[in-house]
């Protein structure tokens, strides 16, 4: 049983890798099936100790060895159907949900995951000459996480929106230049225009909707308080439409970046596990292009998850991005927001070690921690204790942002108590 990898580069798809399961008994096993990952001879010839966006993960530079696993290689996780996007594919299939799914799964779902490699088995099928006219705006949000259902009734293909993953519902969507969405991969490149991720409420109930809306809101907010995120951000009748900054439209093409978790660059073949935050930041000091930036802005965006209870925090909810130039850099900020009202409860998975007290971590400690990677701690510290000011704005920020009065209020707490230990983090004297 074997899958084939393909890349994007160059402006067109190559055969890139394979991985095959062991044997057949390993498919029951799902991802924790063992399994052999090797390089096609060619594309390994061609691009040969290559590491960045020319090879499928960071884990895997090009060369020629067969690589033995004792589960799935953990980049597959980041293409493998999850959450919704699952539920979806099983709908497909006619399967139940359980580990032996994830194959059959991988081969008809890993077909257009966002960033630049693709399972060349699931791979949506090229449009054809006679393009479908697309869809209004209006009929996206009206119709919600039922907009796809509608799309196939109107004949519209559909195979590539649903790459994305997590527990909401979201759709991969190209807009075309006169405003039409199309479904991600049902419009050749030559005519799209701008591409998006458009999510919609987890589920009915009415906290899923305010974490939407006041996800939109807090974009804005960590945008204000100096971090990286995405411009254009869309909200309109609970749909929430996304720029995706792994895809670029220029005059000739389509650019496609590479785009890898910081759990997959950590090895981690599995879900929803517990990982240290020094160890994401030891997996940037590794692989980013810029580690003592991009650490500190990882920092930084805990710091807020922290404060506006975004408890989400899990390694495949952060992620870099593969340039053509050969850089790799933590990429735009995604999946912040209040999650701490979910009602099915989200806990804080991701924690640094020893220097967390009731999920409130103490920065001067974790300057402590990352002494191995950020060479002036002294600083560090130093620039935490500044940061101290933005979040003793952070209220004020967040009402000229559009949060809720009501969540900001129920934050007040946890403002205070981060501002204090971000404070307690100046330079030791």
């Amino acid at each position: 049983m074997k899958c084939e990898i393909e890349i994007f580069l160059d402006s067109a798809w190559h055969s890139a890798a394979t991985f095959q399961l062991k044997d057949t008994d390993e498919r029951q096993k799902g991802y924790k099936g063992s399994g052999f990952f090797e390089y096609d001879l060619s594309y390994a010839y061609k691009h040969l100790n290559a590491t960045a966006i020319d090879a499928v993960s960071g884990l895997y530079p090009v060369n020629f060895e067969i690589h033995t696993t004792t589960a799935w290689p953990s980049f597959l996780l980041d293409i493998l159907p999850s959450g919704a996007n699952r539920k979806y594919f099983l709908n497909e299939l006619g399967i139940p949900n359980n580990p032996n799914a994830d194959w059959p799964l991988l081969l008809k779902g890993g077909g257009n995951p966002p960033g630049n490699i693709r399972i060349a088995q699931a791979a949506p099928v090229p449009a054809h000459e006679k393009i479908h006219k697309g869809f209004d705006f209006e009929d996206v949000v009206s119709r919600a996480e039922y907009f796809i259902e509608y799309a196939k009734q109107n004949n519209a293909p559909v195979e590539g929106s649903s790459g994305a993953q997590g527990e909401a519902p979201k759709f991969l969507l190209t807009q075309d230049k006169h405003g039409k969405f199309h479904a991600d991969g049902a419009l050749p490149d030559h005519l799209a225009h701008k591409h998006w991720l458009v999510k919609f409420p987890r589920g009915k109930n009415q906290s899923d909707r305010d974490i939407l809306r006041n996800e939109n809101a807090y974009y804005k907010v960590a945008r204000s308080a100096g971090l990286h995120v995405s411009p254009e951000i869309t909200f309109a009748s609970n749909a929430l439409f996304i720029p995706r900054f792994d895809r670029k439209v220029t005059r000739q093409r389509v650019v496609r970046y590479g785009l890898e978790s910081l759990s997959s660059l950590a090895g981690i073949s599995d879900f929803g596990v517990t990982v240290a935050m020094e160890k994401l930041c030891a997996v940037l000091s590794r692989y980013s292009s810029a580690h003592t930036l991009d650490i500190k802005e990882f920092i930084f965006r805990d710091i807020l998850n922290v404060a506006l209870g975004n408890t989400d925090n899990h390694g495949r909810n952060s992620a870099v991005l593969k340039y053509l130039n050969g850089t790799i850099r933590l990429s735009p900020l995604y999946d912040f927001a209040p999650m701490f009202l979910d009602d099915q409860g989200i806990p804080r998975v991701c924690r640094w070690t020893g220097a967390e007290s009731w999920g409130i971590p103490e920065w001067g400690k974790i300057a402590e921690l990352l002494k191995d990677v950020i060479t002036d701690t002294a600083q560090l510290r130093s620039e935490l204790s500044d940061f101290a000011e933005i979040i003793n704005k952070l209220p004020e920020i967040m009402v000229n942002c559009g949060v809720d009065h009501w969540l900001i209020d129920k934050l007040e707490d946890r403002i205070d108590n981060v501002k204090r230990s971000l404070k307690a983090a100046r330079p030791l004297v």
